[in-house]
């Protein structure tokens, strides 16, 4: 600190931990306002109802309006004698992983396309965002319409190229695969503006350097884009993981679960034990049931990748 006396100059060095505690207590104050209300928004609206639903997985409720009922554990075990929750765990694994991997791997593909230089690249850039950010019960009933057994485009398109009439909603066979597809399609957006992002950063000079070392595109994408990438590729499998296997509107919207339960997960079948035969202590120990399998999954996976390499 420096100061003047007397017309003399007087230099005073306090000790630098003077003022980081200062500085400390003065963020503390700042920090507070600001965090408070996004502590309170997620106890109100994520905790408890979080602690409420588990809690009502031990109830049996007649009605929304009717008394409680302790049953303790008999929910829970009558939903793990039911064939239909373990079809829809098997159902949400296959529409989680597949999903996942088709939205990696064709998101990097089409973020590798667009960080090129090419005439348009801007606008095709902007394109490629328009699945994304459609609302998602506009793309579910328009691809449903288009997927129509009877008046659909892409159903009419392909028997008039002699492959017969395809009913892609209404056999079990072709319907996950129907609503996999409509998901990749929504989503890969998402993905790809990350993967662009991601590949924004890396140096130009390295690429020259490894191109002048004779390295072909798949070695420079193995061995200096793909590290690269690792980090934002963790967080996106995580992200698109919790995401995808909660994801409830696009396949209800354009299956209801059906046909013969083909599409049917878990928060379905939550919705249907729940809001449509009125089992709520069922419906709840199934989403709890849910939220537990979640979340030993990303625990294991960030065990596996930690997030902050």
């Amino acid at each position: 600190m420096i100061f003047f006396s007397g017309g003399t100059k007087k230099i005073i060095r306090y000790p630098h931990f003077i003022f980081e505690k200062e500085m400390k207590s003065k963020d503390k104050y700042i920090v507070i306002p600001f965090l408070t209300p996004g502590v309170l928004i997620t106890f109100f609206f994520i905790v408890v109802p979080l602690f409420m639903a588990i809690r009502l997985g031990f109830y049996h409720m007649e009605s929304y309006i009717s008394p409680p009922k302790f049953v303790g554990f008999a929910n829970y075990i009558q939903i793990f004698h039911e064939s239909s929750f373990w079809n829809a765990l098997k159902n949400g694994f296959v529409y989680g992983f597949i999903s996942i991997a088709l939205q990696v791997s064709i998101g990097i593909g089409i973020a590798l396309i667009l960080n090129e230089t090419f005439k348009g690249k801007s606008f095709i850039r902007g394109l490629t965002l328009l699945p994304y950010i459609l609302p998602t019960v506009v793309v579910a009933l328009t691809w449903q319409w288009m997927l129509d057994g009877s008046i659909g485009v892409i159903t009419n398109a392909v028997e008039k190229l002699s492959f017969g009439k395809v009913n892609w909603l209404e056999t079990p066979t072709l319907a996950m695969f129907t609503v996999i597809v409509v998901s990749v399609w929504t989503w890969t957006p998402f993905v790809t503006t990350c993967f662009l992002a991601a590949l924004q950063t890396i140096s130009l000079d390295l690429i020259d350097a490894a191109k002048v070392d004779g390295t072909t595109a798949w070695q420079r994408f193995f061995y200096i884009t793909l590290p690269i990438l690792k980090p934002i590729l963790v967080i996106i499998i995580l992200l698109r993981g919790i995401w995808m296997f909660n994801k409830f509107d696009i396949i209800w919207i354009m299956t209801k679960g059906g046909p013969l339960g083909a599409t049917e997960h878990l928060p379905i079948l939550t919705y249907q034990k729940a809001f449509q035969t009125y089992d709520i202590g069922g419906g709840t120990a199934v989403a709890t049931i849910s939220f537990v399998i979640l979340f030993i999954i990303v625990f294991i996976y960030l065990k596996i990748f930690p997030i902050e390499e």
